[in-house]
């Protein structure tokens, strides 16, 4: 509801999100309420990306999600695969006939 009054030193990790949650008299159980979510949900925020809850949380701080989680964002996008980074047991099949040929 109401912005940090400033950022942490080392930038935001989890305690000082908490923290900041706490000072301003909410909690992770209650804002999971707010949202129409199971309360207990809201603690898996912290080991992998939900993003209602980190939607939640970044519009509670007034602080954008990707300032709070920046691990997390930007998202990245499919990679298309190069086949001469593959490596030797992604071609079983050329590694057989290479030993054919040296045999």
């Amino acid at each position: 509801m109401a912005k940090p009054k400033q950022v942490p030193k080392g930038g935001w990790d989890p305690l000082s999100i908490k923290a900041e949650l706490h000072r301003q008299h909410m909690t992770m159980a209650k804002l999971a309420e707010a949202n129409g979510k199971d309360p207990k949900s809201m603690s898996h925020v912290w080991k992998r990306p939900l993003a209602w809850a980190e939607e939640a949380i970044a519009d509670f701080l007034e602080t954008p999600k990707e300032k709070l989680f920046p691990g997390r964002y930007p998202k990245t996008t499919a990679r298309i695969l190069d086949s001469k980074y593959a490596t030797y047991a992604a071609r079983p099949k050329q590694i057989a006939s290479a030993d054919r040929e040296a045999a």
